[in-house]
């Protein structure tokens, strides 16, 4: 099991677009992935799970990976996570 805590550095935090995004990269790995946010937790690849922890810019998440492409899927994932997100 992998656990990185991320800072979310994007304007947009995790809502709408950008989640969408998150999970669609998030869906791509075999491995399970969780998202926590202070005492909640949801399914990376969950819409409505995402959108219920309200992640906003400056937010500290917990991104936890496990299974065999763990690192690769949380290494992506951060990555998107501090970038600068242009949403349309």
């Amino acid at each position: 099991m992998l656990t990185k805590k991320v800072v979310i550095n994007n304007k947009y935090g995790l809502q709408s677009k950008t989640a969408a995004v998150f999970i669609h990269k998030a869906s791509n790995y075999k491995s399970s992935i969780w998202v926590e946010k202070g005492e909640r937790k949801a399914n990376a690849k969950s819409l409505l799970g995402l959108l219920s922890l309200g992640i906003k810019e400056g937010d500290t998440i917990v991104l936890t990976a496990e299974g065999e492409d763990a690192e690769e899927a949380a290494n992506e994932l951060e990555k998107y996570l501090v970038s600068e997100i242009e949403e349309e």
